[in-house]
């Protein structure tokens, strides 16, 4: 049993390190986090004692809750926006044959190489034109006219899809809009959920978007606003630093061990057909 696990080992170091280098700043994070205040600023790797109520005094120092809530409702409405405006334009770029769809392909595929830094002047200005400034609807609304990365990948994976299948549900009387829905959606599910799942995690871990339109409501502030102001105020208390950093990562990272399977097959799927 030892000479195969050494084997095992063996064979797979290469992975293991990788792991262990990876799993390392996380596994800091956590230990800092349930540290005291005196120990996080020495060089003690392991808790003397375990601080589980430094995650209490997080909620009592900061609002965090304020900054989660706002953080939920930026991803979840960005995401389900996106979904709704891209799918329709990827399908018609996949399936539909009219004059002109290369070059709005290739318009697409142009939107992905500009910088959000270059319009982001013109764009605050029209939004505050519209009195939004200070809030996330300036980065939620826009969702709903598409997303460029997203249309692009869903649009690699809807023409990887026979034909025949649309085709046949055409014959049986279906519309496009049925097709799509009945026939495409299903067989799409992997690539639906990669690009979802990129344009939540953009959205969680954002932090230029919320500081341009949001950053004068401290109402409206995102977890990655938040993070930032409460590491400036609590710069010398590292443990509780650590503790809003680990609360801030944990759903991200629920989201991806259980949505991994699917994540990886539609981002496979997307890239190499």
């Amino acid at each position: 049993m030892t000479r195969t696990a050494l084997l095992w080992v063996a064979r797979h170091a290469l992975a293991i390190a990788l792991a262990l280098m990876f799993l390392g700043p996380l596994v800091f994070i956590a230990l800092t986090a349930l540290m005291s205040d005196r120990q996080a600023l020495t060089s003690d790797l392991w808790p003397h004692t375990w601080n589980w109520g430094n995650f209490a005094e997080i909620f009592a120092k900061a609002p965090l809750l304020t900054w989660i809530r706002n953080t939920l409702l930026y991803s979840l409405l960005a995401t389900a926006f996106m979904l709704v405006s891209s799918i329709p334009v990827a399908y018609a770029l996949a399936r539909f044959r009219f004059r002109g769809r290369r070059l709005a392909f290739l318009l697409v595929i142009t939107t992905m190489m500009l910088p959000p830094q270059v319009v982001a002047v013109p764009i605050y200005l029209i939004w505050a034109r519209f009195h939004l400034t200070g809030t996330l609807w300036p980065l939620i609304l826009p969702m709903l006219l598409g997303d460029a990365f997203s249309i692009f990948l869903l649009r690699q994976f809807l023409v990887t899809i026979p034909r025949d299948y649309s085709d046949a549900a055409k014959v049986d009387g279906c519309g496009e809009f049925r097709t799509l829905v009945r026939v495409i959606l299903p067989m799409a599910r992997p690539a639906i959920a990669a690009v979802a799942l990129f344009q939540f995690f953009y959205c969680w871990n954002d932090y230029y978007g919320p500081l341009l339109y949001a950053g004068t409501d401290l109402d409206n502030w995102t977890l990655s606003l938040g993070l930032a102001a409460f590491r400036s105020v609590h710069r010398v208390q590292w443990n509780l630093t650590m503790a809003a950093t680990l609360l801030a990562m944990a759903p991200v990272i629920v989201v991806f061990f259980f949505a991994q399977k699917v994540f990886i097959e539609g981002v496979k799927l997307t890239g190499v057909k």
